[in-house]
This record gives C-alpha cells, structure tokens and sequence, in this order.
C-alpha cells in the first residue's frame, strides 16, 4: 500500500468535509445512486490506496454502509472519513476498515472476535468473509442499536453482546482472528490469551492522542508484534480505560513531532496520520533536523493534507498560536475559494456532538523557506482538537517543517 493513502483517523471528521474532499451524495439519494457512490468509493479511495484483496473489495462494494449511519450523515456515507454515530463514538472511514480488515488475512473459516461494535459496519463488512463474527460494545444504547440493524440486514453470522471488550469474550474462545475497533493503552491480556495459536490481533495501542496501530500473530504461545501506521481511534472505555496512566492535558495543548524527525520505517512519520499526497522528505536544507513533509497536488480538488488530535480545555486555553516553516513551488488555489495551503483546527466538545473550526491561511505561489504563523481562538467548550495541515485541494508543491502549537492562557 501507498503510505500517502494508510493513516486513520476514527474521530468525528465530518465537520471537515470540505477539507477532506470527496464525492458526497445529496440527502435523498437513491438506492442506485448509493450503489455508483459506493463503487466509486472502492475504486477511488480504498483500491487507489493499496488495498488489493479482492474479497476484501468485494465485501466493501456490497456492503451499505448508509445503512449503518444516522440519517442526517447519509449523504457522507461513502466520503472516505469517520462519522459520529452518537454516544460520543464514530464509525471509522472507510479505508480504515478495508486497510484492518485486509491486515487480518479474514478466511472462511474464521472465527472472529471484534471489539467495539459501534454502529456495527466493521462486522457487517467481515460477515461474508468469514464464519463466524462475535463483536462486543460496552455502549448498551449503540450495542443494542447494532445489533438491530444488522438483523434488519440480514447478517446472520454476527453475534453481539454487551460488554466490557478489555475481558474479550471467554466462552466462545479460541479465536482466529481479533479485531479492535477502540485503543487502549496496553494490549489486554484477556485478547491474548482468547487468540488461538497462529491467530492474528489487529490493535490499535498507544497515548489518547498519539497511537500505533499494531499487528500481532500469536507464534508458540508468544505475540509477534509490528507497528504498522499512526492512527487515533476513541479509547477503549471499561477496565482499559481505568488502567490508563498517562491522561490528556488540555490545558497545555501542543502536537507531537512537528519536526516529522520521529519515524516507525523509513517514510512513516509518528503522531500523525490520514495523510493524503504527503511524502516524508529527507536533506540538509530542513529548517529543523533533516526531515520535513512535502504535500505534491496537480488535479484542482484533490486533497493534499496530514492530521493529528490534541487536548486542548477551553475553560483554560484562550487562543492557540500556530507556527511552522515552509516552502512551495507553484501553488496554486483550487477549484473553489478556501483550496488552498492552510492550517485548519476543529474543535469540539467533550461529547463530540458540537464542533467549530477555525484556519490560518498559508501563502501560495513559489518562495523558498519561510516561517508562518497565526492564531485562532477556543471556544470555552472545546475540550480536544484536531489539526489538518496541507494544500486543500490546491495545486503545486507545498513543503512544512517544524509545526508548533501553543496556548495562550484564558
């Protein structure tokens, strides 16, 4: 796969559906209309991006992702980004899911256990992939309501329940194949002792803010383990979210390496993820160490851009000042007025159910290295943040280094 295409982030992006791109379909969208835009979903955003299984594909292109959203988020159903589904969750993108799922190497013969159901999309894609799939949500509204929808479907194979997802679930143990949907902060060990010998977890693991998603297969008894891609996904909420020692400051919001020096391979930079178009660049002219991200866009619309979330408490943080350095060559705005280089902030509250979002426009044109900076305001509700950096859907060749944030006290 295509490291401009893998990062994930299972957080409530919809407010930024501009910024992300994207073909959305109109509220009243048909049943046939939903179909083309799935098929182009697949095609564009999911094979474009490296997933190659052909039965992970095909699982994708029939299943009906609209089905498992509320109805107001319909018309984003097949924008590769996360969805809020209520109950402060999210149904992931869906690249997210083909790129997990394509990860687990699902067999017909599987058993699989999935932890967080959510709105239950993740088993209903493994459904025709393998035998069985177990998945379990502590949220017993949204468990319950999963588990509706996926009768309504037909899903005859997934079982759900109600649950605390860190204990796994024993009485149908061994299982081939585990599934985790939400991040803790360590791996339990409930999931590990349930995975059966030669069986694969996939698992995202790491801070509130700042994860790794890991791929680990069960060898004598012993976990082997790889890190694959950055990723922020909601926490694992129960006994994982108990045993979590390292808590979130909102009141001193910063972003993790800015300087993009920090790296799991050669061209994956840590803390940030979802990046689109972006390539991790290397020589002695970075403004700081000798890494930097170039952003490089020639089709007007397109996103060229990378993510990353933070606290930030509003009762305490007035402003956030933004700095970074940069560089382009022949940027160009985009299709529509606001694509173009910029820095965009989205807030939200404590619940994700109310948003806002402010930007600190970045020049175009050609200019060597040069240092940007910009403020926006907090809204005294926010509560956690995330920040987009990159073209927008503008043309051209855009470098950064060295992103800073900061706050400025109430």
């Amino acid at each position: 796969m295509t490291h401009a295409r893998f990062l994930t982030a299972a957080v409530a992006l919809a407010a930024l559906a501009g910024a992300i791109g994207g073909v959305a379909a109109p509220p009243d969208a048909t049943a046939e209309r939903m179909t083309l835009l799935r098929e182009r979903m697949v095609r564009e955003d999911i094979a474009s991006g490296g997933v190659s299984d052909p039965r992970v594909l095909e699982s994708l292109r029939t299943t009906p992702r609209h089905e498992f959203v509320p109805p107001p988020q319909r018309h984003l159903a097949y924008v590769d980004m996360a969805l809020p589904i209520g109950e402060k969750q999210t149904i992931s993108g869906p690249f997210v899911v083909a790129y997990m799922t394509e990860r687990l190497e699902p067999a017909p013969d599987d058993r699989v256990l999935e932890i967080g159901t959510g709105s239950g999309y993740q088993a209903a894609v493994l459904s025709p992939l393998v035998k069985t799939v177990y998945s379990i949500e502590i949220n017993k509204p949204l468990g319950e309501k999963a588990a509706r929808t996926l009768a309504r479907l037909g899903y005859r194979n997934v079982e759900t329940r109600i649950g605390d997802g860190f204990e796994g679930w024993p009485e149908h143990a061994p299982f081939d194949k585990i599934i985790v949907t939400c991040s803790p902060e360590e791996i339990p060990q409930p999931l590990v002792d349930q995975l059966a010998e030669g069986g694969r977890m996939i698992i995202p693991v790491g801070e509130r803010y700042e994860q790794v998603l890991v791929l680990l297969t069960k060898r004598d008894g012993a976990m082997v383990r790889e890190a694959l891609v950055p990723s922020l996904f909601v926490p694992m909420t129960g006994a994982a979210e108990d045993a979590r020692r390292v808590l979130p400051d909102g009141t001193r919001p910063a972003l993790g390496n800015g300087g993009f020096e920090e790296v799991l391979d050669a061209d994956v930079p840590t803390a940030w993820y979802y990046g689109r178009q972006m390539a991790l660049a290397e020589g002695d002219d970075a403004p700081e160490g000798r890494r930097y991200l170039r952003f490089e866009n020639t089709e007007r619309g397109r996103p060229a851009q990378v993510f990353q979330g933070f606290p930030v408490d509003g009762r305490a943080v007035a402003r956030l000042e933004i700095a970074l350095v940069a560089r382009a060559e022949g940027v160009r705005e985009g299709n529509a007025a606001g694509e173009s280089p910029a820095v965009v902030v989205q807030f939200f509250d404590e619940r994700r159910a109310r948003s806002s979002r402010a930007a600190v426009a970045l020049p175009k044109g050609t200019f060597g290295w040069q240092k940007e900076e910009g403020a926006v305001t907090v809204p005294p509700w926010a509560r956690e943040a995330i920040v987009l950096v990159g073209m927008l859907g503008a043309v051209g060749r855009f470098d950064v280094d060295d992103v800073r944030i900061t706050g400025t006290p109430r």
